[in-house]
């Protein structure tokens, strides 16, 4: 358990530093208002990496599959991006995609 502990940990100190290196070269390249979109993405998708080790920590104990309440952050970001006139969906959906490429890395430098 000790060892995925330490994996969501990575996953998570990678994930902030690619949105954090993101969010500074965006607010550099274009306004204020995209690289605060970037930020709730990005925030939300450290809070989708939480929920999801939880979730995946949670199998063989008390349950069988895997909860689905992480499902419920991208929803979530979406419709705050469509309703507040500060967020854009797009660096929004852009920011919460940035677990990936973590993973990405994270399975390249464990290897």
């Amino acid at each position: 358990m000790d060892d995925f502990q330490r994996l969501q940990r990575r996953l998570q100190l990678i994930t902030l530093c690619l949105a954090a290196g993101a969010v500074l070269i965006t607010a550099l390249v274009t306004d204020r208002s995209n690289a605060i979109s970037l930020a709730v993405g990005a925030a939300g998708s450290l809070l989708y990496l939480r929920l999801l080790g939880r979730s995946v920590s949670r199998l063989g104990e008390k349950s069988r599959s895997v909860g689905k309440a992480q499902l419920l952050v991208p929803i979530v970001l979406v419709l705050a991006a469509s309703r507040l006139p500060q967020l854009s969906i797009l660096p929004v959906f852009l920011g919460f995609l940035l677990y990936k490429p973590a993973v990405i890395i994270q399975a390249l430098t464990d290897v």
